[in-house]
């Protein structure tokens, strides 16, 4: 029986991993690496720079905060849609910012824009987090805006402003967005030592409001953020989340006491093979056990376990049974936009594989044993999958390769942009751009969008929007593992 079970998950790995390329002869990492980035100025709100590289693009909700009396512009919109949601925005910051800490190195002149994106939306939560006790994480009405179909440069829907404070506690939320402004201190330590300073010293009162006024968002904001941007997964990884960040932007050993002392209260050893905007789990053990690893924090032993126990649960052929893999060898999780678990797990592999090959180390899954270069592998893979190697022979980032999707889920990218158009088009107006049959007429260049089913079906088609839409917090791992791979592009 013991040989029985090494067999197939052996041959399952030759098979995703090993198999003869039959879709490409090679990819361009450094095209991609740049389209991945060029995505997040087709994202941007507010008044756009000079240096604006995606031209269709205009000034929009310039007014964002108005109602409430202070400066809510710029930031991202999250996906196709016109609303700022600010727990995907954070995750998403958090996300380009551990990007370029581990893998700025290797994305040569692509490394400057990758910076201007996480500024991006780190100057945003300075404005969402500038009151103390406060925190504005939402701005736009979703049932309003979902009800349009416009450019966000005609948007006339409601700009509705929605905050927690100490009445109205929101811990995910606030917990997720010290993580993101600690996380970018790093990033701007040396390249802007006051501005590093200054992100840092809010990313420590935004956690402190986290942590001492405790709940969940969604149950503060139920009827704001519910569907779509509603915590599912409890507050509790969020603030273990944040105070890793700290603890790895700050090197306080309160925030090290804070781990240690609430690893087992905040369940930090739970859903392990889960990592995304609302679920940290995987990540917190990931990015902790990078220190365990360095043989600097054996008093975090326990994380690397977790960590490792993550790794077990997603190797083809003995992954857990909440991971598949389709026929094409594409990673798949249930629910919605499964491209989200793709790149942000795939991220985990590949950064993990880093520490281990650092330490010298590998990872046992029973009987099999999970080196680092195995672990990359797995993570190149599902890189070159998005890529075009796969059974539709479709590239699932906008505008690389020959094929890609070319009507995704997208307001601005589908309606005929401002200079083509000028006059408004007003919230129903757009409803025959939605419908019709023809393909977007402005490419949303390096937008990754939801991605295939387990069957590797992809219908490109708007109305589908789980697989159709791109997403801020698919595309900022991406650009790490681009920047990883684009600097060692013939490695196999």
């Amino acid at each position: 029986m013991a040989r029985k079970s090494l067999i197939f998950p052996v041959i399952l790995l030759a098979v995703l991993l090993f198999s003869p390329p039959i879709y490409s002869a090679g990819h361009d990492y450094r095209d991609a690496l740049r389209k991945s980035i060029l995505f997040f100025e087709g994202q941007r709100s507010g008044k756009l720079p000079p240096d604006q590289r995606l031209k269709w693009r205009r000034d929009s909700a310039l007014r964002d905060g108005s109602s409430a009396g202070v400066d809510l512009s710029g930031g991202y919109y999250d996906a196709g849609d016109n609303i700022k949601f600010g727990f995907p925005m954070a995750f998403t910051t958090t996300m380009l910012s551990w990007s370029i800490i581990d893998f700025g190195k290797t994305m040569g002149p692509e490394l400057k824009n990758a910076v201007k994106a996480v500024k991006w939306g780190t100057d945003y939560l300075l404005k969402a987090t500038a009151i103390p006790g406060v925190v504005f994480v939402q701005v736009g009405d979703a049932y309003s805006d979902h009800n349009c179909w416009e450019r966000p440069e005609d948007m006339d829907t409601l700009r509705t402003v929605y905050k927690i404070d100490r009445a109205h506690p929101g811990s995910d939320v606030a917990g997720e967005t010290a993580a993101a402004l600690a996380a970018a201190s790093i990033v701007f330590r040396k390249r802007d030592p006051s501005y590093s300073r200054l992100l840092l010293d809010r990313a420590t009162r935004v956690f402190a409001f986290a942590n001492r006024y405790r709940g969940a968002y969604s149950n503060s904001l139920y009827h704001a953020v519910c569907p779509f941007y509603c915590d599912f997964n409890g507050y509790q990884d969020e603030l273990l989340w944040g105070a890793a960040w700290l603890h790895k932007a700050s090197r306080k050993r309160a925030y090290r006491e804070f781990i240690v002392k609430n690893e087992v209260i905040l369940k930090a050893g739970d859903t392990i093979n889960e990592f995304g905007w609302d679920n940290k789990h995987a990540g917190i053990n990931v990015l902790i056990s990078k220190e365990v690893l360095m043989g600097k924090a054996e008093y975090f032993e326990s994380f690397k376990q977790n960590a490792d126990g993550f790794i077990c649960s997603i190797l083809p052929g003995i992954s857990h049974p909440q991971v598949q893999y389709s026929r094409g060898g594409l990673l798949v999780k249930t629910g919605g936009s499964n491209m989200q678990h793709v790149t942000s797990l795939s991220f985990l592999l590949l950064a993990y594989s880093n520490y281990l090959s650092h330490a010298k180390k590998v990872v046992p899954c029973g009987e099999l044993t999970a080196s680092p270069s195995l672990l990359r592998q797995i993570a190149k893979r599902q890189v070159d999958y998005i890529l075009g190697d796969n059974p539709m022979g479709l590239s699932y980032m906008v505008g690389y390769g020959q094929k890609f999707p070319r009507r995704i889920h997208h307001r601005g990218s589908s309606v005929p942009s401002v200079s083509v158009h000028p006059s408004h088009i007003g919230c129903k107006e757009g409803s025959r751009y939605f419908l019709s049959p023809n393909p977007n007429p402005n490419l949303l260049v390096g937008a990754v969008v939801g991605g295939p089913n387990v069957t590797d079906a992809f219908p490109d088609s708007r109305p589908y929007f789980q697989q159709s839409e791109p997403t801020t917090y698919i595309n900022a791992p991406l650009v790490g593992l681009l920047g990883y791979f684009s600097a060692h592009s013939s490695w196999r």
